[in-house]
């Protein structure tokens, strides 16, 4: 059997990205860097048939998904897992964490110029956002971090994949029309049915001013 076949199997039946460390347990003869080649040689394979999905890194773990220009079509399926539409107050709460990082939750609302508790139970619950230390300050704080499941919601092979600060507005404002127009194809669909809103997302868009 080839490697290809053998890395192909096991992140396909990964629901979480995989190391290329891990992927080699599945096989005595397979190293780290063979399936590392191997791994670039089926996205060449998938670019070059035009498949509707592309095994991507994220973080320090590679995950076989589907492309992003057909979430639209997979949105309108139960059964597909869906990531959280997040709300503007949560995109502003996790910019800022994922470029001040460790930072509390103060010093957040300090740069938003509102509470931020409602949207960091949000997030926390999301598994976006944890708990990576405490402040030096009175009371020693809570500090806050992204985790590896903010890299995969968004893509990102590690925090230097960010856009630069001054870029930050524009991506935000593409992120949100994008989400916004996934909102617009499916809700009318979900009212006929009588379906609502999961609270997670409730509370985030009602956060409190």
């Amino acid at each position: 059997m080839k490697v290809e076949q053998i890395v192909e199997a096991t992140l396909f039946a990964s629901q979480t990205p995989l190391t290329a460390d891990e992927v080699a347990r599945a096989d005595e003869n397979l190293v780290a860097e063979s399936v590392v080649e191997a791994i670039q040689v089926l996205r060449d394979v998938y670019e070059a048939s035009e498949r509707a999905f592309q095994i991507y890194q994220l973080g320090d773990g590679y995950q076989i998904l589907t492309r992003p220009e057909y979430a639209p079509y997979l949105e309108r399926f139960d059964s597909v897992p869906r990531a959280p539409h997040l709300s503007p107050a949560a995109l502003e709460t996790l910019a800022i964490i994922a470029y001040r990082n460790p930072i509390g939750r103060i010093e957040i609302e300090e740069v938003r110029g509102v509470s931020a508790s409602s949207v960091l139970r949000t997030l926390l619950d999301w598994e976006l956002v944890e708990v990576v230390g405490r402040g030096e300050g009175l009371g020693r704080p809570l500090l806050y971090g992204v985790t590896r499941m903010f890299l995969e919601h968004f893509g990102l092979k590690d925090l230097s994949d960010l856009p630069a600060p001054d870029e930050l507005p524009v991506v935000l404002g593409e992120l949100q029309q994008a989400m916004e127009a996934e909102v617009e194809e499916v809700e009318p669909e979900a009212e006929e049915d009588g379906a609502t809103e999961s609270a997670p997302r409730e509370e985030a868009e009602g956060e409190g001013h």
